[in-house]
């Protein structure tokens, strides 16, 4: 791991997204509340929640941080047919947050492929970024629209 014992506990923030492709009828299947495991949405945002607060347990050489505030929201998307999900991590310490919230991404869009699946086994995650990170040495940073 990286020694960040002589860096400044500052606060630190990321904001991350992606997004699950899917078939229009299993976007209505989620929109309606109609899918066979239950609230779809619901239940990926509780488990992007758990995998921001256990990145360091996946990801090797990650610091464990005290979070202090996750969010994880989903926006449905009708063109192409689409569950876009935002994550937002918050620590004070001297490291970012940045794979806290790229992970909370990707496990609630796992999570809503699992619980899609028996519906529509070709969605496909796309576009997982980081849109945004503060604190720190580097201070603000943003994606520009030049970002794939």
């Amino acid at each position: 791991m990286v020694d960040v014992g002589s860096k400044a506990h500052t606060a630190r923030v990321a904001v991350a997204e992606g997004r699950i492709v899917m078939h229009a009828n299993t976007l209505a299947l989620i929109a309606q509340g109609h899918a066979k495991k239950g609230d779809v949405l619901g239940v990926a945002r509780i488990a992007g929640i758990q995998g921001a607060k256990r990145t360091s347990d996946l990801i090797p050489l990650c610091h464990p941080l005290a979070l202090t505030r996750v969010t994880v929201d989903f926006a449905l998307e009708a063109e192409p047919p689409a569950v876009r999900c935002q994550a937002r991590a918050e620590t004070t310490g001297p490291t970012g947050v940045e794979m806290e919230a790229l992970t909370a991404v990707q496990v609630a869009l796992l999570t809503v492929y699992d619980m899609c699946k028996a519906a529509d086994r070709g969605m496909t995650i796309t576009h997982v970024r980081l849109l945004e990170k503060q604190g720190g040495k580097s201070g603000h940073w943003r994606a520009s629209d030049n970002n794939p």
